[in-house]
């Protein structure tokens, strides 16, 4: 019943695929032979939680073991969600649909705290109470982790457990312990105590929150001997496993590339950085690693794209022989690589030479801060000329965009340092590039929202109002030609500083302001700052005390009993550094600085700094570019049926594009700058209609592509269910104009009648006009007498119908059933309509 509830919504909503749960590598197992199902939530939509590595790398460790199943969950639209409300329909996984409820462990990832709420809107879809203390043996485990983990207390009373720092080992931990509870019959308290003995596991309900005479809040230990959690760390990443088959997702995620994180943790020392903090020390990959991953992931994948992650990605100590073997692998291909997160000062024309191999992909320099005197504050430790060698060697090496990115409201920030960000924008902005032409200056800024565990953890955050104003200015100052400015909304900044330092008093706002209605906050068309405003006013949370008033080095803090290994002397020396504008260099590869976190036996900086690496087994397998080539065209046949009618057409394309390279045909590619396959679909079938052929082009490698009966069975074998090769012959103008002009729809509604008199009328007529409007607002009148050829009724709920499909008369079937039926489209979506192209 809940199944079909599901299916009978999916036709309904808008991106149905992101529902479907059968994408490539998706893991499905048995029930019967599984002893724990573990829920892995996302809390926010699927196109933002698919991007995010740390799922993905939780997933594969998980379903790497037999006894357990780990699924995907994800925040529901809120056409979804609404529709699922109506119809009392659970949340339910992807993978094998079944209710979020029924799974043993349900793990959130807490990477945002604009996503609070939406755990809120997963608990509440899944008929789980909110709070742990109201949670029984009944309901699954709710467990979280995530950069928000170092400071839990906001959300800690929604928590049974929270994980805190690195999650591939202690994850297999946290599983291996439930099992040996499951079969004990113990108590939910018996398991946590067992829980709060793994290193890294913090159990909220062991902690009394309590509030002294100043405010403060005050978590008291409830068990001896556990009274504070120092992180899990992972010493070594290249001795913990890392997905090389994902899950290649549907649709249009934010990050839809392979990401291959080449180190965790960073010590240049930035210190508004929380996250430079709380992931030391720096740990990378071997060079050999990442050859060897970007090989096996590329060719499971098809990915276009690599994408190199880490805190700051030209720090890696062997870049550049690392970049020169991935473009050895990639170049042939067609396969760009990216370099997302950089400082000024790494990012060198050599560097720049090996991107722009296949695709000049876009990057972002970090600036941080206008002028020299903030920007050593921060302890940015780069130059202004740093940053104009960087923007002058991109103009040179054919960049005509670049990104930088500012934040306002730094401690000690003054007026002269706003009018700094724009003094610096000019000045970049009159570097010319060697053809004369100036190139485009992109300027995102945003507040600064001091973190936990950062040396300006006691810092004021800039108000709303002032927030506001200083945006509004630099708006008005950075206008002009070849500039672009973006800006982070200040209510949303403030929200975030309320959570980032808030304590447990904050868990009643949360679920206030969920009730009022506050969904997907951060996503800026969907904030309701005003239902926010009201939800503070009815919890009595004062603002101002979490975010813009100045704290004392000694003041208790909501986050004190969470060791990020990283003590609070280093942090008070560093904030009292920063006001005296003095540096602290990177401590990787010199002297230890003493923050705490390294005891150099077993936890140490882990760096490779090569300057060749040995590529001769990447070589074979990517092979050499090419020269000039001889190529063939052919004509490919498939069906589309079942749950496959729910992919868009660029979904469908994506789905071929990916599925030829996997199958390892080589395709034709075009010119310029961004280089395409050469693939064209002869029609595009509307969403939620099937088809029982349909047609594309495709130009391959004459030579090295396999003969077509292999070419279809390969792609068969990387096509999600419901897409079929039928047939894979030479194409010829003849052999694609034969599938003709008519068009047959088989249309079955569900639980709905046709009304015969409507068809009896239309028939009776000799012209039917109706007025379509093509995307750029043009109409054009269109006689549907003139359209179809047949149009009739094989029984109450069945149509068929038969259209002529030549040029200018492309009609939807939808569009035409409305037009004489008038049925609703809520009927019409939910009917089965089936194409099928009538020969002869």
């Amino acid at each position: 019943m809940i199944r079909q509830t599901f299916n009978d919504i999916l036709p309904l909503v808008q991106q149905p695929s992101r529902y479907l749960g059968s994408e490539t590598y998706a893991i499905r197992k048995d029930p019967e032979k599984i002893r724990l199902r573990f829920a892995l939530v996302f809390p926010d939509l699927y196109d933002i939680g698919m991007s995010y590595l740390g799922s993905k790398i939780l997933y594969h460790i998980l379903n790497s073991k037999k006894e357990i199943a780990a699924e995907r969950v994800f925040v529901p639209g809120e056409d979804m969600e609404a529709q699922m409300r109506a119809q009392g329909a659970p949340l339910l996984s992807l993978e094998t649909r079944t209710p979020l409820a029924e799974f043993d462990i349900i793990g959130v990832s807490l990477l945002y705290e604009l996503s609070y709420t939406s755990i809120l809107t997963i608990l509440d879809l899944a008929g789980i109470p909110f709070y742990a203390k109201d949670r029984n043996r009944s309901h699954p485990i709710v467990i979280a982790g995530g950069p928000c983990a170092f400071n839990p207390e906001p959300v800690a009373d929604f928590f049974d457990a929270i994980v805190v720092g690195d999650g591939e080992e202690v994850i297999c931990e946290l599983t291996d312990v439930w099992m040996e509870w499951k079969k004990s019959g113990e108590d939910r308290e018996a398991l946590l105590k067992r829980w709060s003995e793994i290193d890294g596991v913090y159990v909220p309900s062991f902690f009394e929150a309590t509030t002294d005479v100043n405010g403060f809040q005050v978590l008291t230990p409830l068990n001896p001997g556990y009274t504070v959690v120092k992180k899990r760390l992972v010493a070594d990443l290249n001795r913990v496993s890392f997905p090389d088959h994902p899950v290649i997702p549907f649709g249009n995620p934010v990050h839809d590339r392979l990401s291959l994180e080449v180190a965790r943790g960073c010590t240049r020392g930035c210190r508004f950085c929380q996250a430079g903090m709380i992931y030391r020390p720096v740990r990378e990959r071997s060079p050999e690693n990442l050859l060897d991953l970007a090989d096996r992931a590329l060719s499971a994948t098809g990915y276009e794209d690599v994408s190199l992650l880490s805190l700051s990605t030209g720090d890696y100590g062997s870049i550049l022989p690392l970049l020169q073997g991935l473009m050895m692998r990639c170049e042939p291909e067609k396969t760009a690589v990216s370099l997302p997160s950089l400082r000024v000062e790494t990012l060198t024309p050599e560097l720049m030479e090996q991107i722009k191999r296949v695709r000049k992909t876009g990057f972002t320099v970090a600036v941080e801060a206008g002028s020299q005197r903030l920007r050593n504050v921060i302890n940015k430790n780069n130059t202004e000329q740093d940053l104009i060698a960087v923007v002058e060697n991109a103009f040179k090496l054919g960049w005509h965009v670049i990104k930088l990115y500012f934040m306002i409201g730094l401690p000690t920030e003054t007026e002269e340092d706003i009018e700094e960000i724009v003094s610096l924008v000019r000045r970049l902005q009159g570097i010319k590039a060697p053809a004369k032409r100036r190139g485009s200056i992109t300027v995102s800024v945003s507040t600064f929202i001091p973190k936990s565990h950062t040396p300006f953890q006691w810092s004021p955050q800039l108000s709303m109002a002032e927030s506001d104003a200083r945006l509004r200015w630099l708006r008005e100052k950075l206008q002009g030609r070849n500039i672009k400015f973006k800006w982070h909304n200040p209510k949303m900044s403030i929200l975030e500083g309320l959570f980032a330092r808030g304590d447990r008093r904050l868990s009643k706002l949360l679920v206030n302001a969920y009730r009022l209605g506050c969904r997907l906050d951060g996503w800026s068309d969907r904030l309701r700052y005003d239902l926010w405003e009201k939800a503070i006013e009815q919890s009595n949370v004062d603002i101002d005390f979490y975010t813009t008033r100045k704290r004392s080095l000694d003041e208790p803090l909501p986050w004190d009993h969470i060791d990020s290994m990283v003590t609070k002397d280093y942090l008070k020396d560093e904030w009292n550094k920063a006001l005296q504008q003095a540096s602290t260099a990177d401590c990787r590869a010199g002297e230890c600085n003493l923050c705490g976190v390294c005891d150099h036996a077993d936890i140490k900086p882990v760096t490779f700094h090569k300057d060749e690496i040995d590529h001769h087994r990447i070589e074979e397998k990517g092979g050499k570019a090419q020269g000039a080539q001889a190529y063939k065209k052919l004509r490919v046949s498939y069906s589309k049926r079942g749950e496959a009618k729910y992919f868009s057409h660029l979904e469908l394309m994506q789905i071929f594009k990916r599925a030829f390279r996997r199958a390892r045909i080589p395709l034709k590619y075009s010119e310029g700058f961004h280089p395409m396959p050469k693939i064209s679909f002869e029609t595009a079938l509307p969403v939620g209609i099937e088809s029982v052929e349909e047609q594309l082009v495709v130009t391959v490698d004459a030579k090295a592509s396999p003969s077509p009966e292999t070419l279809k069975m390969r792609l068969n074998r990387e096509l999600p269910d419901g897409i079929t090769i039928l047939d894979c012959i030479p194409y010829s103008r003849s052999s694609t104009d034969e599938a003709g002009g008519t068009i047959s729809y088989t249309v079955q509604l569900k639980k709905e009648h046709f009304p015969e008199a409507a068809l009896m009328g239309f028939l009776g007529q000799d012209t039917w006009p109706i007025t379509k409007i093509n995307r750029k607002g043009k109409s054009k009148e269109i006689d549907l007498r003139t359209v179809i050829k047949s149009l009739k009724l094989t029984a109450p709920d069945t149509l068929i119908m038969t259209v002529n499909g030549g040029p200018g008369q492309v009609v939807r079937p939808r569009e035409v059933i409305t037009s004489i039926f008038g049925l609703s489209e809520d009927v019409l979506k939910r009917a089965e309509i089936v194409k099928e192209n009538v020969r002869g």
